[in-house]
């Protein structure tokens, strides 16, 4: 399974595609979660509000959240039953991870301003496999994963599972200021008490395989659900919440069938159907200090001037439809269409006016339709491979909504929006160990249900989004020599550009937020990273940098008068290092004991534009260095493999903080046991 999955990902690698792929393998046996995994790499940056299950923005050379799609086995991350967000998936259910940076394939179907991540799942489908890990460490933290499958060989029949259940109080020490007898604020040493969270979910997919008829026909059902405690305001550690909570159930279904048509002709075809129900609930009538205690007769809610009790549906359905056709060994054709919808309606509970109707429970449907045509050619002995495609989106909007003034008038709004996008990628092999690559894409990217909808809590809908478009370049130089005598080397420098217009941002008073267009921002940037292994394998050192050159290039407009300032409060220098030291063969046969060493550091950053007021008495997120420790046994008793680790994050507990005034964990310890056979 290793030898075919590391293939792959160096198939990949290799290819004209503009791609970063991480091999979870490793990851699978210590205790950091997806987010923490994939801020190790260059030009990734994920970002916390707190501990496990917080909210995440993730960002991927310049562009964040919505610019980038996430999928699951190429099918949308929110219809593959993770409605939380991909820095809270497990990541002992991914065998690894594919970025593409800013040119996204044809065959995903996406409409991608800044690039897309796709989590893909063990694909081997042979014998009998199983394995589970268990994960128990600082501030009532408990992960438990599990996966299994089995193929029936002489009738093609495959049945696989897979399912999780996380936990955590997020009761960790932070700094906040608490006001005296005389209401005057003196910092404080708290713990948070607010801030559970809890995620369970499971997956069950049957089918057949190989088959003359099909060489996959594979139908799977998921339930997921989390519920999420809020200790204070999304971005904002000033005033603590006791009672507000979210959450979220998801269930659907996904059918994928796979088979090749004769003469070249191959075809992939998925669709898939999800139902969602989310809650937010804000109706306390007390007033919490930073301690827990409760200070009742307050007005009713706490993240609000009024209480709330809301509950969302929705309605999804997915489809995409590939045709690949290879007349010749150097070419080949693919064809892709991909329709999603989404329906949404909702329900407050706490009606400022009873009498009137729910803003909620207007009907809200959204389209969205991506088309697109590929060519890749392949010359000089595989020496030359270039891919061409062209793409078209189409979205379809239809929504009531409320007259300004008037909560119980509603007016229905109808948009039609198409666009097209263009893109090719070029690899030039120089030598057995030298490539380079560039890329281009004008991208486009449609606004998501959540962005044109709103959440109905604390987002607000904006139905007149425009779509973001972005001209995307990459150029880079990959120098990979596996075989030396001094070892196994990598090394990758990339240079980036995106040029985006009608940037889609999410602004907010400090109550609520909406999002919004602003007119045109840049990104400007390097990255590079470095990877040697010793002889034999004892050693491994990686590393890798970051820098990006991102601006406000509006000139007019609301942020017109910001021109070639600096976007604010965006990391903008950021690097990662590790070291591991692996001994073999240690107390048994096969055995493995490894020291990992993980460094990472992040340039201090301006919370406002830079050029705002006095620059010692600028609202500023420090710089960090943080560091983790880890210490982990493989011993390899054939058919199984046990593993165990111990480890450290934020070794030296440093202050840690993501968002301006919003501190992440201290130092904790985690241990994991693993068991695969």
């Amino acid at each position: 399974v290793t030898v075919r999955g590391a293939a792959m990902a160096e198939r990949l690698r290799q290819s004209a595609q503009a791609i970063k792929v991480i091999e979870t393998e490793q990851a699978k046996r210590r205790t950091a979660d997806m987010g923490e995994v994939l801020a190790r790499t260059e030009g990734v940056g994920v970002r916390r509000g707190g501990g496990l299950g917080s909210s995440a923005r993730f960002s991927l050379n310049g562009l964040s959240n919505d610019q980038i799609r996430f999928f699951l086995d190429g099918v949308p991350l929110d219809f593959a039953g993770f409605p939380f967000g991909i820095a809270n998936v497990p990541v002992n259910l991914v065998d690894r991870v594919e970025i593409y940076r800013g040119v996204v394939p044809v065959r995903l179907g996406a409409d991608a301003l800044g690039g897309a991540v796709n989590l893909v799942t063990d694909q081997d489908v042979r014998g009998t496999h199983g394995a589970a890990s268990y994960e128990i460490g600082s501030f009532d933290t408990h992960r438990l994963a599990a996966t299994a499958r089995h193929l029936h060989e002489p009738s093609g029949f495959l049945a696989r599972v897979n399912g999780f259940l996380d936990y955590a109080r997020n009761d960790y020490r932070v700094t906040v200021d608490v006001p005296d007898d005389d209401l005057v604020e003196h910092p404080a040493r708290v713990y948070r008490f607010h801030d559970a969270y809890r995620a369970a979910g499971g997956g069950v997919e049957l089918g057949f395989v190989n088959r003359p008829w099909a060489r996959r026909l594979l139908l799977r059902a998921f339930l997921t659900a989390y519920d999420k405690e809020h200790q204070h305001k999304l971005g904002v550690m000033k005033v603590p919440y006791g009672e507000v909570t979210s959450g979220e159930t998801t269930a659907g279904v996904t059918l994928r069938y796979e088979q090749p048509l004769g003469r070249g002709v191959a075809l992939e075809a998925i669709g898939g159907y999800a139902y969602g129900r989310a809650t937010f609930l804000d109706v306390s009538e007390c007033t919490y200090d930073w301690y827990g205690h409760c200070n009742p007769g307050g007005k009713p809610g706490e993240d609000d001037t009024r209480p709330r009790d809301q509950v969302f549906w929705e309605h999804s359905g997915y489809g995409r439809l590939n045709l690949r056709y290879r007349p010749h060994p150097e070419h080949a054709l693919q064809l892709s269409v991909s329709p999603m919808f989404v329906t949404r309606t909702g329900d407050e509970r706490r009606q400022a006016n009873p009498e009137g109707r729910d803003p909620l429970t207007a009907d809200r449907e959204l389209v969205n339709w991506v088309h697109g045509a590929e060519h890749q050619l392949n010359l000089l002995d595989d020496r030359v491979e270039n891919v061409l495609f062209v793409k078209q989106y189409v979205q379809l909007l239809r929504s009531e909504e409320s007259l300004q003034g008037l909560a119980d008038r509603f007016r229905r709004r109808d948009r039609d929006t198409h666009r097209l996008g263009v893109g090719d990628g070029l690899r030039y092999r120089f030598s057995e160990w030298l490539y380079a690559k560039a890329s281009y894409e004008w991208a486009r990217r449609l606004p998501r249900p959540d962005e044109v909808f709103g959440d109905g809590a604390l987002i607000r809908a904006k139905l007149d989004l425009s779509p973001e478009t972005s001209h995307n370049g990459n150029l880079g130089v990959t120098i990979d020599a596996p075989g030396t005598a001094a070892g196994a080397w990598r090394l990758e420098a990339n240079g980036y550009l995106r040029a985006a217009e009608d940037l889609i941002v999410l602004l907010g008073d400090g109550k609520i937020s909406q999002y919004d267009n602003v007119f045109s921002a840049r990104a400007l940037g390097v990255e590079a990273s470095a990877r040697w292994t010793s002889p034999g394998e004892h050693v491994v050192l990686d590393g890798n940098v970051t820098y990006e050159d991102f601006r406000n290039t509006s000139e007019e407009g609301t942020f017109g008068r910001y021109a070639g300032q600096r976007m604010p409060n965006r990391p903008w220098l950021f690097a990662n290092g590790s070291a591991r030291v692996q001994l073999r063969e240690v107390a048994a046969p096969r055995d493995e004991l490894a020291l990992t060493w993980d460094t990472r550091y992040v340039h201090g950053y301006f919370l406002g534009w830079e050029r705002n007021g006095r620059r010692d008495d600028k609202a500023r997120v420090p710089s960090q260095l943080l560091h983790s420790l880890a210490l982990t046994y493989i011993a390899r008793l054939a058919p199984r493999t046990l593993s165990f680790t111990v480890e450290a994050h934020n070794l030296t507990d440093e202050p840690a903080f993501d968002f301006y005034g919003v501190q992440r964990p201290g130092r904790a310890f985690f241990s994991k046991a693993m068991l695969e056979m």
